[in-house]
């Protein structure tokens, strides 16, 4: 397939108008248009490295800090709903390599100057208020990761080992384990269903944060499917993130914000 080939003529020319002032379409997508975005995110990440990198490193970093910091404070229960939660604020955080594939698909010349140009623009608009969203649905996860772990261990800060021994041993650990992680998937599902649009639309396109957190809803709604099977695939990279002690996080974050973009062009093109 052509490089020169615009977005549109991938995707499926079936769509469906969306109600709203913007009169934004969302697509009807397939699972052959994950791998395009896969292949596609990974020929931008691999065009203009520098910038994946730094974030990727950026956001490990923080991932690293959170992990430090609740080992530090004796709360070191916290550091595995902070660090899943800290997924959470990831869009926010690729909003600036959505920027870079957008400048890379224009053919612009891409440079630190014009990227950030390109996010203070979007800020100007409605893109800080979105970044406020995940940001607030990061602190309703862990406020509800505390109350559950003080539901059922009361405020004690065990060792680590005491708790895996106890998570996995008893069955109101594995009450707490089942409970925890499905709340969490429940939380995660939403958050991803408002995002998974919103932040690239916002990039793209002058309309507000919640005709934004509408279209990806019903972007989602429309190809349930195919956007679940997204969400796995995101769920597992981060799997594998989380596996290799966030090292992987410097790879796979640039990747998946790029494949982001890629699918979101397939998933709401261009007005005509």
């Amino acid at each position: 397939m052509s490089a020169a080939q615009s977005p549109e003529t991938r995707s499926n020319p079936a769509a469906a108008p969306v109600a709203g002032p913007a009169k934004i379409v969302i697509a009807k997508i397939e699972v052959h248009h994950l791998r395009q975005a896969l292949r596609e995110g990974w020929q931008d990440f691999m065009r203009a490295p520098q910038f994946g990198l730094f974030f990727g490193v950026l956001y490990a970093a923080g991932g690293w800090a959170i992990v430090l910091l609740s080992g530090v404070s004796g709360y070191f229960v916290l550091a595995y709903p902070l660090a899943a939660g800290f997924a959470l604020i990831a869009p926010f955080i690729a909003a600036a390599l959505y920027e870079v594939s957008r400048q890379l698909e224009q053919a612009q010349p891409v440079s630190w100057g014009t990227v950030m140009a390109g996010i203070r623009s979007a800020g100007g608009r409605d893109l800080g208020w979105m970044a406020l969203v995940t940001c607030f649905a990061f602190f309703i996860w862990v406020d509800i990761a505390v109350f559950l772990y003080a539901m059922f261990f009361g405020l004690k800060a065990p060792s680590t080992w005491a708790l895996l021994t106890e998570i996995f041993t008893t069955t109101r650990g594995m009450m707490f384990f089942v409970l925890g992680n499905a709340i969490g998937a429940v939380i995660a599902l939403f958050i991803f269903s408002i995002t998974v649009v919103s932040f690239p639309l916002l990039l793209d396109r002058d309309c507000d944060f919640v005709t934004a957190m509408i279209t990806s809803m019903r972007a989602v709604r429309e190809n349930m499917r195919v956007m679940l099977a997204w969400a796995a695939i995101i769920a597992a990279l981060m799997m594998i993130s989380f596996a290799t002690a966030l090292a992987a996080l410097v790879i796979v974050l640039p990747w998946l914000a790029h494949a982001t973009w890629r699918l979101y062009r397939l998933t709401v093109p261009r007005a005509p």
